[in-house]
């Protein structure tokens, strides 16, 4: 039986804030009245809020959740934030999903295009849908995304619609906004039949978008393409209605419960559309473009919605291959949604998903778990570079913001733009957390570390029917490179940190001691030592010790000491100390130098052959070092101290 979690007060007090907060913001007024009530009280306070498209009210609604952002952030990443938690590593396919809405709010013809997400399964596509959805059903609940519809229409029509055509240039000049809408059969039927045309006294309520009830927000799965029927969109004759009101033409005797009507004044997501008939796909993409559809016995139907539709890679290449089908295309927006690029942002997608996993909530992970994992889902994902002395793990590096020698920071930029495909293959961050969970469930164990981690996905490699036998060898050999290139560094970092009582203040004393030897070196010099007040020559062994554990060669070793007291007087100059973090290779130099120091103590403290007290002391400091400052448990510290000596061994 798992054992309740303790709950943290100070979180829960956060929390506890954070709901009456969001209760007092989305405290929605309800109202209702006539028509003319409206026009008197309700339209005067914000006349072109109340008559804003759909593609307006969405773009607003990304704004207004961008109010978190940061003040000084761009327009962009303020429209983004809405994704922030959600979504990892794609940036830039949600900054053209942005450029989208922004674009067709303005009514350029973009608003006149179908939106299709296109990328790999589980890459993020469906979840930018539901955030999309979910972001309107709070966005109506405030006062800046209030909306207003004639009480009772199935299809949520805007009141200003009841405006007749030779009164809208009038209105026009009055409230300065345009109206586009039409009033559908239903409403024109209602007005005329219940209120003898009199629409200042047609009833007027404030609406709420909700998925659930069916307002505002619409959402379609297809069937077997053989069955589908396209009254699932846009409805049909109710013959149980005809039976009482005896005319087929009646609107009233038609079931307007097609998903299209459900999403007028919102959003609607089309899941897998290339999988639908044509005549679905002519008739959505119609409605993009013309803004109504036509269905038996009546008029054209004045619609206004957002589609927001996604579809798998194979689909998208079948569709392509029909000719039939260029017309189609030239409709739609295409957005590429790929998997994240970065180990960094995968490990956060992993991140979300283990939080929410119930087999995962009594399970300890060691502190590389997730992003061993997250860097051999990109090994995956990435094309091989071809530029020389460029191999994938420095890629998978680069991708993630880490220094490259060698390699220049926009080296990343134009790797990209020379592999435009690259995340729309690989391993899908599902097939990963699949394997760690079948890794957990099956053995039942309450500590998962790293090398279970590899073993686990080396298992779900070799039991994937779907991988063929050459897949299957490139992807295990990802494994091996993950833990080499990787994992290996990673691990003897954090042991070679533990064995030191203050790592980072040893570590700054040793890169002082080398820029004071090189700054000599460089003017030629001596060097005052500080305790016998006698001068040196700059001490050339110790700077090449130094250098040499990041492969700075002796030719090479003047231009390294150079550009080293360029970044010290750059940060002197701006105030700072120089630190290890303003230099990555000379914090590696750094961090390797004094891990040589220990090597021979790490091998003697970790030795199996009957350690003495003295020894297990040294090892069970170094251990309890590891669970406290590193986020290790206590068998993935043992693990690890046992896997360095291994390393180490084999050096």
């Amino acid at each position: 039986m798992r054992q309740p979690t303790e709950v943290d007060p100070v979180r829960r007090s956060d929390f506890l804030e954070s709901l009456s907060s969001f209760s007092k913001l989305h405290r929605a007024q309800r109202w209702e009245g006539t028509f003319g009530e409206f026009l008197e009280n309700i339209l005067p306070q914000n006349p072109a809020a109340l008559a804003r498209t759909s593609h307006e009210y969405i773009w607003d609604m990304l704004r207004w959740h961008g109010r978190a952002a940061s003040p000084d952030a761009s327009e962009s990443v303020k429209a983004r934030e809405l994704f922030r938690r959600e979504l990892f590593g794609i940036d830039e396919p949600l900054s053209r999903v942005v450029d989208y809405f922004k674009a067709a709010a303005a009514g350029s013809d973009v608003g006149r295009r179908l939106l299709l997400l296109l990328g790999p399964p589980s890459g993020g596509k469906s979840t930018l849908a539901i955030l999309l959805k979910r972001g309107l059903e709070e966005y109506s609940r405030t006062d800046e995304g209030a909306l207003y519809a004639i009480k009772g229409s199935p299809l949520h029509e805007n009141p200003l619609n009841l405006i007749p055509s030779s009164l809208r240039a009038e209105f026009r000049d009055t409230y300065g906004i345009e109206i586009t809408g039409e009033l559908s059969p239903w409403a024109r039927d209602f007005v005329e039949r219940e209120f003898d045309g009199d629409f200042l006294r047609v009833p007027v309520e404030r609406i709420f978008l909700s998925e659930a009830s069916r307002v505002g927000i619409g959402t379609y799965a297809p069937h077997d393409p053989t069955t589908a029927d396209i009254a699932d969109l846009v409805g049909s004759v109710d013959l149980a209605k005809v039976a009482q009101i005896g005319d087929e033409g009646d609107p009233r005797a038609w079931s307007w419960s097609g998903a299209v009507y459900a999403a007028s004044r919102g959003i609607l997501e089309m899941i897998e559309i290339l999988k639908v008939k044509r005549e679905f796909l002519y008739l959505l993409l119609t409605m993009t473009q013309e803004k109504n559809v036509k269905v038996s016995r009546f008029p054209l139907i004045h619609l206004d919605e957002t589609i927001v539709a996604h579809t798998n890679l194979a689909e998208f290449h079948k569709f392509l291959q029909e000719k039939e089908n260029e017309a189609l295309l030239d409709r739609m927006v295409i957005i590429k949604v790929p998997y994240a690029l970065s180990y960094k942002d995968e490990a956060r997608i992993y991140q979300k998903l283990v939080a929410s996993a119930p087999a995962f909530r009594n399970v300890h992970l060691d502190p590389h778990v997730l992003n061993l994992a997250a860097v051999f889902a990109i090994l995956t994902r990435l094309a091989k570079p071809e530029r020389e002395g460029l191999d994938l793990p420095k890629k998978v590096r680069l991708y993630a913001g880490e220094a490259v020698e060698g390699v220049p920071e926009t080296e990343a930029q134009r790797l990209r733009a020379e592999a435009p495909d690259e995340g729309m293959t690989g391993v899908s961050p599902r097939f990963v957390i699949n394997a760690i969970s079948n890794a957990i469930t099956r053995s039942n164990v309450q500590s998962l570390t790293s090398m279970d981690l590899l073993l686990a996905l080396k298992d779900a490699i070799e039991n994937d029917a779907r991988i063929d036998a050459k897949q299957k060898k490139v992807w295990i050999d990802h494994l091996v490179t993950a833990r080499k290139e990787f994992y290996n560094r990673w691990v003897k970092e954090d042991v070679h940190r533990a064995m030191f009582a203050s790592f980072e203040e040893e570590a700054q004393q040793l890169l002082e001691k080398y820029l004071d030897e090189v700054e000599a070196a460089l003017d030629h010099r001596q060097v005052t030592d500080p305790i016998t007040g006698e001068t040196r020559p700059a001490d050339e062994r110790f700077l090449r010790s130094v250098e040499e554990k990041i492969k700075v060669s002796d030719s090479g070793k003047l231009s390294f000491r150079q550009e080293v007291v360029r970044k010290a007087m750059v940060a002197f100059k701006a105030g700072e100390k120089f630190k290890l973090s303003s230099h990555a290779r000379m914090r590696e130099a750094i961090e390797q130098y004094l891990f040589e120091e220990r090597r021979d103590v790490l091998r003697l403290v970790t030795s199996t052959t009957r350690p003495d007290d003295e020894a297990r002391q040294k090892i069970s400091v170094v251990q309890q070092r590891l669970i406290n400052e590193y986020g290790y448990d206590e068998h993935s510290a043992k693990e690890a101290l046992s896997y360095v000596t291994t390393l180490l061994a084999q050096e």
